[in-house]
């Protein structure tokens, strides 16, 4: 059986992309070549990372996520603030905020994680963090290099991207390829809001 490396995000709308890539342009001058950009069409709100998972299992998890979502309608968020992982002193990961409805976020993902673990997907052992991955620091940099990128994400001043509306989550195919990894969706679960029917 196929195997399909995978997972469960938010896509971004195209504003809020242009917003993250206009960001980026100003966060890599030519000389930090030790940082690994992601482009803009592989940034995506991760809410869980399946790995690799067999075809035949795709109906099964999402109708885990359908499960999950109902209840649910469609929310706001922001993408604002910039920030380093573990911190701006020593960043290894750099990545942007994501605000608004983050309540209601969390209580999704919550609920996404909850459903998958029947499936046998365990669930994660860190804090729900939201936000958007835009570079990782390659191994073998040095602390003054990382010190000055720290220095560059603390000066860079990130005005808030245009409001974008989640009105689905999507399961996602990520091939890798010597060129990077390849994005595609594999199904769309709509936010509607509506609770189910009671059976009484």
């Amino acid at each position: 059986m196929e195997q399909i490396r995978s997972f469960i995000a938010i896509e971004l709308p195209d504003p809020v992309k242009a917003s993250l890539s206009s960001l980026k342009d100003r966060l890599r001058p030519a000389e930090h070549h030790y940082v690994k950009w992601v482009g803009p069409e592989g940034i995506h709100l991760t809410l869980k990372f399946l790995g690799n998972i067999a075809k035949d299992r795709v109906p099964q998890i999402k109708e885990a996520i359908a499960h999950a979502s109902q209840g649910v309608s469609p929310f706001q968020l922001q993408i604002s603030g910039l920030g380093a992982f573990p911190n701006v002193q020593r960043p290894q990961v750099i990545w942007v905020a994501v605000t608004g409805e983050v309540e209601k976020l969390a209580m999704l993902q919550r609920g996404i994680e909850q459903a998958l673990v029947p499936l046998g997907f365990a669930p994660e052992s860190r804090s729900f963090t939201p936000h958007l991955t835009l570079g990782r620091l390659r191994e073998r940099v040095s602390s003054g290099e990382r010190r000055r990128i720290g220095e560059l994400i603390m000066a860079t001043e990130f005005e808030s991207s245009p409001a974008m509306e989640v009105n689905g989550i999507s399961l996602m195919r990520s091939k890798l390829t010597p060129s990077g990894a390849i994005y595609s969706r594999l199904a769309l679960i709509e936010l509607k809001g509506d609770l189910p029917t009671s059976h009484l």
